[in-house]
C-alpha cells in the first residue's frame, strides 16, 4: 500500500471532488495538449506528402495551413456552441445519442475512441521524433523510449485530473513561450530580409528531382494529413466535469485559448516554412529531422536555445497525450452508464479517476506502438478520420438540438453547427479518399467492429438484467443441502471447513482423492471411524467419507465430476462445496504452496449452476 502511496498517491475521498477540477491555466495544458501538439506532426504531415515536389511543394504549405486554419475557427465555434447547450459534458457520443438516435452516437463513440487511442501513439512516438532529430544516436532506441514515456503518463494520470494538469503546466507553457519565439524571431528576420532572411543553420538538402508541376490528388493527400493538426479540439467538450464553476465559461475561455495558439503556430509554421524554403525529410530515416528542429535550427542556430526549444517540443509531445488520458476513460464511463461497455469502465478508483479506463488505453497505445515501430508517419493515415467523423457526428446533432430546442438565437446557431457539419463532413471524405490505401482502410473496418462490440455487451447486459429481474421478493424455507468438504488431508484448514460445514446441514460428506503415488498424503481408509467417534462427541451427524480414486494423479477434476454427479442425485436439491484454504502471512509464502484450492473454485463456478453453492472457508497461517 505505501509503494501504490508513493506512485499514484493517497486515496481521495468523494468529498475532494471539487478540489480536483481545474481552471483556464491548469485547463489548458490538460485539454490542450493534443491540439497544441498537433502543431508539430500535422503540418510536418503534409510537408511530407510534398517531398517529391522538393522546393515547388514549399510553395503550397501556406495555403493548405490558411485552409485548416478556416477549418478550425468554424470548428472552434461550433464547438463554443455545444459547450453552452450542454454544460454537463457535450462529447460528441452525447450528442449524437440524444439528438441523431443511439446508433449515430455509437458511430460517434466508436470514431472518438480510436481518435485518443492513436491520439497516445502519434503523441508519443512524435516526441521522441523530435528527440531523435536532436540526437540521432538514439534513432535504434525510439521504440524503447517511446514504451517508457508511456508508462510514465500512465503512472502521471492515474494520480488524478488536477495532478496530471499541474503536473504538465511547466512544459506545456515552456513549448508555448519557446515555438512563439521562434515563430515571432523568424519573422521578424524574414520582414527585415524581405522575405528571405539567410538561415543560421541551412536546412538539409533533399536528393531527388522536383515534380514539374503539382497535381490536385497530391494536394488533396497534403491536406488531409495536415488535417490532423485540428484533432483535439473536441476534448474540451467531453471533459466539461472537469472544469470548475461556472463550468460553461471556465470551458470556452479554455477553448479559445487553445484554438488561438494553435492557429498562430500554423500560420507561423507555414510562413517560416516557406521563407526559409525548408523541405520535409523522410521520416525513419537516418536523414530524417523534425520539422521544428529544421525551423529553429534555421532562426537560432543549435545553441542553447536550439536545444531548449526541442526539449520542450519533446516534452510536450510526448505528453500530449495525456489528452486522451484525460479523454477516454470519460468518454468509456458515459457509454459503460448506458451499458454498451463493461460497468467497470463507469468506477472511479482512489484518486477519483477512471482507472480501467486509463489502463486499457495503456495496453492498447503499447500494442500499437510496438506494432508500428514507434513511428508518427505510419500511424497518421489512420488518425484523422474518427476525429473528424466525431466533429461530423456532434455537429449534426447540435443542428437537430436547436432545431427541437428552439429559441431567439436557434437560427444563427443551426447556421453555425450546419456550416461545421459541412465542413468537417467533407474533409472526412477528402482524408478518407486521400488516405484510404495507406492504412485509412484498418479505421474503417475497425469502427464497425467497436460498434458491433459494444451492442453486443448491451445485447448481454439487458439479457442479463431480465433474467435476474425480481417482480415481487419470495422467500421459502430451505431444503437441507448436501455439503461436499474435499479433503487431501486433515489440518486445521481441513478441520475448520469441516466444522463449517456440520453447523450448516446434517448431511455432510468428505471427499478425498486417492493417488497412491502422492507422497505425504494421508489414506482415507481410517477416516470413518475417527469422524464417527468425534462426531458422537460433539453430538452431530457422522459425515460420510467417499473416496475417488484417481489413476492418473489428477486432484481437481475427480473433484468437479464428483459434485456434478451429486447435484445430478439430489434432484434439484442444493450441494454445497466446501473449499478449505490456507491463507499465508506474506505474498512470498504463496510461492511455496499448492493453489489447488483457486483452481477448484474456477472449475466448479465455469462449470457449475444455481443448485451448485461454493463456500470458501479460510486459514489464517498466523
Amino acid at each position: 500500500m505505501q509503494l501504490l502511496d508513493l506512485l499514484i498517491g493517497r486515496p481521495l475521498a468523494s468529498e475532494e471532488d471539487s478540489e480536483q477540477r481545474v481552471g483556464v491555466a491548469a485547463g489548458v495544458p490538460t485539454f490542450g495538449l493534443d491540439a497544441l501538439g498537433s502543431a508539430a506532426y500535422g503540418p510536418e504531415a503534409a510537408m511530407t506528402l510534398l517531398i517529391p515536389a522538393a522546393a515547388a511543394g514549399v510553395a503550397y504549405i501556406a495555403p493548405i495551413s490558411l485552409v485548416i486554419i478556416a477549418l478550425l475557427t468554424i470548428v472552434y465555434f461550433s464547438y463554443r456552441q455545444t459547450i453552452d447547450a450542454y454544460p454537463n459534458g457535450g462529447g460528441s457520443y452525447t450528442v449524437a445519442s440524444e439528438n441523431l438516435g443511439r446508433g449515430m452516437g455509437l458511430l460517434a463513440a466508436a470514431a472518438l475512441m480510436l481518435d485518443y487511442l492513436l491520439d497516445v501513439g502519434v503523441g508519443i512516438s512524435t516526441g521522441v521524433g523530435a528527440l531523435v532529430s536532436a540526437v540521432p544516436r538514439l534513432q535504434p532506441h525510439t521504440l524503447g523510449i517511446c514504451l517508457a514515456i508511456l508508462l510514465v503518463l500512465t503512472l502521471m494520470n492515474l494520480r488524478g485530473v488536477r495532478e496530471s494538469g499541474v503536473l504538465v503546466m511547466l512544459p506545456t507553457y515552456l513549448f508555448c513561450i519557446c515555438l512563439l519565439g521562434v515563430l515571432g524571431w523568424g519573422t521578424a528576420k524574414a520582414a527585415m530580409a524581405g522575405g528571405h532572411p539567410r538561415p543560421v543553420v541551412a536546412p538539409p538538402h533533399v536528393a531527388g528531382h522536383a515534380l514539374a508541376a503539382v497535381g490536385a490528388w497530391l494536394l488533396i493527400r497534403a491536406f488531409a494529413s495536415g488535417c490532423t493538426a485540428l484533432t483535439g479540439v473536441e476534448a474540451v467538450s467531453n471533459g466539461m466535469s472537469a472544469f470548475r464553476e461556472p463550468k460553461s465559461q471556465t470551458a470556452k475561455r479554455t477553448l479559445t485559448v487553445i484554438v488561438a495558439l494553435l492557429a498562430i503556430f500554423l500560420a507561423g509554421i507555414a510562413h517560416l516554412t516557406r521563407a526559409y524554403g525548408i523541405v520535409a525529410t523522410e521520416p525513419g530515416t537516418p536523414q530524417y529531422e523534425s520539422l521544428l528542429a529544421m525551423i529553429t535550427a534555421a532562426v537560432a542556430g543549435k545553441g542553447a536555445f536550439y536545444y531548449t526549444t526541442i526539449a520542450s517540443i519533446l516534452v510536450l509531445l510526448s505528453l500530449s497525450a495525456n489528452t486522451a488520458f484525460t479523454g477516454f476513460p470519460l468518454l468509456c464511463r458515459v457509454i459503460a452508464e448506458d451499458g454498451y461497455l463493461p460497468r467497470f469502465f463507469a468506477i472511479r478508483g482512489r484518486r477519483l479517476v477512471y482507472m480501467e479506463g486509463i489502463l486499457v488505453l495503456a495496453v492498447l497505445s503499447a500494442l500499437i506502438l510496438v506494432a508500428f515501430g514507434g513511428v508518427t508517419d505510419r500511424l497518421i493515415p489512420l488518425f484523422a478520420i474518427g476525429a473528424f467523423l466525431a466533429f461530423t457526428l456532434s455537429q449534426a446533432g447540435m443542428v437537430m438540438h436547436w432545431r427541437r430546442t428552439g429559441g431567439q438565437r436557434s437560427r444563427l446557431y443551426m447556421g453555425i453547427n450546419g456550416l461545421g457539419a459541412l465542413a468537417t463532413g467533407c474533409t472526412v471524405v477528402v482524408v478518407l479518399l486521400a488516405k484510404f490505401i495507406e492504412g485509412a482502410w484498418i479505421t474503417v473496418l475497425l469502427v464497425p467492429i467497436l460498434i458491433a462490440l459494444m451492442y453486443g455487451v448491451h445485447r448481454y447486459y439487458t439479457r442479463a438484467a431480465r433474467l435476474m429481474r425480481v417482480d415481487r421478493l419470495h422467500l421459502r424455507k430451505p431444503e437441507v443441502p448436501l455439503a461436499v468438504v474435499p479433503v487431501s488431508n486433515w489440518n486445521r484448514a481441513s478441520q475448520e471447513a469441516l466444522q463449517f460445514a456440520c453447523g450448516m446441514t446434517t448431511r455432510v460428506e468428505v471427499l478425498h482423492v486417492e493417488c497412491p503415488d502422492e507422497h505425504g498424503e494421508q489414506t482415507s481408509s481410517n477416516w470413518q471411524g475417527q469422524l464417527d467417534e468425534a462426531a458422537r462427541a460433539a453430538g452431530l451427524q457422522p459425515p460420510r467419507v467417499v473416496s475417488v480414486p484417481s489413476p492418473f494423479r489428477f486432484i481437481t477434476s475427480p473433484i468437479v465430476r464428483y459434485v456434478l454427479d451429486a447435484e445430478k442425485r439430489e434432484s434439484g436439491g442444493k450441494v454445497m462445496v466446501v473449499v478449505p484454504e490456507m491463507v499465508a502471512k506474506r505474498w512470498w509464502q504463496y510461492l511455496l504452496h499448492n493453489h489447488r484450492s483457486t483452481t477448484l473454485k474456477a472449475l466448479l463456478l465455469l462449470q457449475g449452476n444455481r443448485r451448485i453453492v461454493v463456500v470458501n472457508v479460510p486459514w489464517y497461517l498466523r
